[in-house]
């Protein structure tokens, strides 16, 4: 079996929104239920199936946070970095447009780019893996367009 790599902040984050869907929205949702059924006619009972729908959600989402846990492996991270590995924090430019972007490299159950965590698995991710200060590479977009990119910081 193949582990995906993660942080243990990550981890802590999937078992921490894990632990309040078990213990305090699934209740929730269990009671709204009960008090929807107590309203008689479930077939026109609009409370009723929306409270079935959001249990559905819930139950879907602690679904997919258990097989993320369980697929996961922490890895520690401990800088400092001299090259782009899992953990580290890169600085890189656009070579055209000069813009600069600090990423976290992560796993892909903790990307967030707008925040700054880049999962490994994405186009970008892959080929800063392995580079170190200084290096150019090439990322192709989704449109099929090829972007430039230097590593201004790695820390």
């Amino acid at each position: 079996m193949s582990y995906t790599p993660i942080t243990r902040e990550g981890m802590a984050k999937l078992k921490a929104e894990l632990d309040k869907l078990q213990t305090v929205e699934r209740p929730k949702v269990i009671k709204a239920i009960e008090e929807a059924r107590a309203h008689g006619d479930l077939s026109e009972n609009a409370e009723y199936h929306a409270a079935k729908e959001s249990q559905a959600m819930i139950m879907s989402r602690i679904d997919d946070l258990q097989l993320k846990i369980s697929t996961s492996q922490v890895v520690d991270v401990k800088g400092p970095y001299v090259k782009c590995v899992f953990g580290a924090k890169v600085t890189i430019e656009n070579a055209d447009t000069f813009e600069q972007a600090t990423y976290t490299l992560v796993g892909p159950h903790e990307s967030d780019p707008d925040k700054g965590f880049l999962s490994i698995a994405t186009p970008i991710g892959k080929a800063l893996l392995g580079l170190i200060e200084g290096d150019a590479f090439l990322v192709t977009t989704p449109a099929g367009e090829e972007e430039e990119f230097q590593i201004v910081n790695i820390s």
